[in-house]
């Protein structure tokens, strides 16, 4: 039995386009993108185990195709084999910008859709018969979602985008004693709206603000909420005013 390890070997390595090596590409860039979409679906992120299975296979497929097509077909001996997969890299940004939700303020996704176009092309240098690089970087991708959100985590590092809506009793003049209030817990003011209603006498406010990814906020909603006589105070990652 051991005697036909290298002829298969040789038949998944083989630089010829064949149904084995072929079969073996695509299941190894399923595995590969099944990899990656388990992380992503743990985060509950939109794209998961299928989206970025589905694109690896793709991509995979796309660059057997452009292998194949001047191997097989007479004249075409001298074709470009990378045209194919050029369009592939430029069409998988379509669905890499599906992945991003834009909001009034912020943009989130931009790490699943750098995630979904990384994948595409770990799905084409499978194709290609890139075997090894294509699991040193699905492993690479893997240590840089895992291990850094840890990183980042323990150390307290990074920002995200949070709303801060309220509504408080009177017309406001300022928001001089709010910015205190943020510049206090070290928390970046990127800009605010405000909602005068003199006939019911109140003022509504949503403030745009940076925090540290990992930062309880509640102590700061306290603190907000202890500004003026607020009847309504919400904290939200999606700005909806």
């Amino acid at each position: 039995m051991l005697e036909f390890f290298p002829e298969i070997y040789d038949t998944i390595t083989s630089l010829e386009v064949n149904l084995p090596n072929s079969v073996f590409r695509l299941v190894l860039s399923m595995l590969l993108g099944m990899a990656v979409g388990a992380e992503r679906k743990r985060k509950g992120q939109i794209a998961g185990i299928r989206t970025f299975t589905l694109i690896s296979m793709g991509a995979c497929l796309a660059m057997l195709l452009s292998i194949y097509v001047p191997q097989v077909y007479l004249g075409l001996k001298n074709g470009d084999p990378g045209r194919i997969a050029a369009q592939v890299i430029t069409g998988i940004g379509f669905i890499g910008g599906g992945a991003m939700i834009h909001m009034k303020g912020a943009v989130r996704g931009l790490t699943t859709a750098a995630g979904i176009w990384m994948t595409a092309i770990i799905g084409m240098a499978v194709g290609i018969g890139m075997y090894l690089i294509s699991i040193s970087a699905t492993v690479l991708i893997l240590l840089t979602l895992v291990a850094f959100e840890h990183y980042e985590k323990s150390r307290g590092v990074g920002q995200v985008s949070k709303v801060i809506n309220l509504k408080v009793s009177g017309i406001l003049p300022d928001i001089e004693a709010y910015r205190k209030v943020f510049d206090k817990n070290g928390i970046h003011l990127s800009t605010f709206f405000v909602e005068y209603d003199y006939e019911r006498d109140v003022t509504e406010l949503n403030f745009v603000v940076l925090a540290h990814a990992y930062a309880d906020l509640m102590p700061v909603l306290q603190e907000i909420g202890a500004v003026s006589k607020t009847l309504k105070l919400t904290l939200s990652s999606q700005l909806d005013i």
